[in-house]
């Protein structure tokens, strides 16, 4: 995967932003649950790549 720490950091730390960003964004309707879930992965993604440093 990604081997450089500062890269890596970067990377989760926006992953993070944009899950938080679609979470929040997410509307009401079925397409609000499907972006919910997308922005639910995004963050889980961003997390586990910050827990391999």
């Amino acid at each position: 995967m990604i081997r450089k720490p500062h890269v890596r950091h970067s990377l989760a730390a926006s992953l993070m932003l944009l899950g938080a960003i679609m979470i929040f964004l997410a509307l009401e309707t079925w397409m609000g649950t499907v972006v919910l879930f997308l922005g639910v992965l995004v963050e889980v993604v961003g997390i586990a790549l910050k827990r391999r440093e």
